[in-house]
């Protein structure tokens, strides 16, 4: 037997908020998950984005606690073009959304642009240049 990777967890502070956050960059939760005190959407590929609140995570693992400091979790999303990294990263921050590194022509051949999820994890907007990858 040999795991595989399946899905990658959050801890969030404001579910709702999450979830409205990501459905904005195209995770697909269902209808009513923003209510609920753990919510999952499947990506393409079968891979998970789950998301539970610290009192969920709490009722199982009751010595859990919030890590202090900054955050230690990133996610990156390819974008299909350049224009759309700024596109996002624009509307995004339009929103209110925390904008932590302006679209940029990053020197590994990508279009490359960081935004905060509302408990302060990194999101990255990237996509190939031309030429590039």
């Amino acid at each position: 037997m040999t795991p595989r990777f399946d899905a990658i967890g959050l801890v969030v502070s404001d579910l709702a908020a999450s979830v409205a956050f990501y459905r904005r960059l195209g995770f697909p939760f269902p209808e009513g998950a923003q209510t609920q005190p753990h919510a999952e959407a499947e990506l393409p590929g079968g891979v998970r984005l789950m998301l539970d609140t610290e009192d969920t995570v709490r009722s199982f693992h009751p010595g859990w606690r919030a890590p202090s400091g900054g955050s230690r979790t990133g996610l990156a999303l390819r974008c299909d073009s350049p224009a759309e990294v700024d596109a996002v990263y624009e509307e995004l921050v339009g929103e209110g959304f925390h904008g932590e590194l302006k679209p940029w022509n990053a020197d590994w051949g990508q279009r490359y642009a960081s935004l905060h999820d509302p408990d302060g994890n990194s999101v990255d907007l990237y996509a190939p240049l031309a030429g590039g990858e």
